[in-house]
């Protein structure tokens, strides 16, 4: 897996020996594990003979570790400079480059949630150069039933605290007083398998929604994105490019926020 730091100073000049160094770093983040010698240096693709002065002076200056069974893992400075780097990030601020290139990629309207006092609530939102009758609005708060997003949200929420905002959803868009029944439990957990909800004519006849998490380095989810566009020209296909395309910004996304998928 690729840094993007890496790959957008790629055409600057640098030192050879630090550029294999690095490759060594981004071959462990991207493994999310510790990793041996031998693996380490074939996930990066050199010899281990030549990899092994790297690991050396990476463990010497605290940037890795290595376990009593011989294993690489982030060392004590790594774990200072990503503290420093998460206590940085802003979700949202963070967000827009992805949230702006989907929509102009896709043609649609993209919108933001984020977990607000009173549920899901959209924090940013991208409108489509196309006419579309979305009765979004910053600030808008989604029903954790009837709508994709809050179903995203719902799905990814400990009991306690979805019973607990069940209560008031009645006061959300499209929000309804209600106890979660089966049928909604199965489809939390074809959320959370699928990793995307789609909304097909509702809450607004005509208008479909794709719907998607992004995760924090806590594993919990702080905003959810969502493709939104008339029915006509929308590819409601869970499988299909728009899906595709929406899961690989939340999956960059997450990798930012510093998730490591198991």
């Amino acid at each position: 897996m690729n840094s993007p730091l890496i790959d957008d100073t790629r055409a600057q000049r640098g030192i050879n020996a630090l550029d294999n160094t690095g490759e060594l770093l981004v071959a462990l983040a991207g493994a999310g594990k510790p990793l041996s010698l031998r693996d380490l240096a074939a996930a990066a693709g050199m010899p281990a003979a030549k990899a092994f002065p790297h690991l050396v002076s990476l463990v010497k200056t605290g940037l890795l570790a290595r376990d009593d069974a011989g294993l690489f893992e982030a060392g004590p400075l790594a774990l200072e400079l990503g503290l420093i780097a998460l206590q940085r990030l802003s979700p949202i601020r963070d967000a827009e480059p992805e949230i702006a290139a989907l929509a102009a990629d896709t043609g649609m309207s993209v919108a933001a949630a984020a977990l607000g006092p009173l549920g899901p609530t959209v924090v940013r939102l991208e409108e489509s150069a196309r006419p579309q009758h979305v009765s979004l609005r910053i600030g808008t708060v989604m029903s954790l039933v009837n709508t994709a997003i809050g179903r995203v949200y719902a799905a990814h929420l400990p009991d306690d605290v979805l019973l607990r905002l069940l209560q008031q959803d009645a006061i959300r868009l499209a929000g309804a007083t209600l106890a979660p029944d089966e049928g909604y439990r199965e489809r939390l957990a074809a959320i959370r398998t699928g990793g995307l909800d789609t909304a097909l004519g509702a809450p607004v006849p005509g208008i479909h929604t794709l719907a998607a998490p992004v995760f924090d380095h806590t594993g919990s989810v702080c905003l959810v994105i969502a493709v939104i566009g008339s029915s006509g020209g929308f590819e409601s296909d869970p499988h299909g490019a728009l899906a595709t395309r929406l899961l690989a910004a939340t999956r960059r996304l997450s990798w930012r926020f510093g998730f490591v998928e198991a």
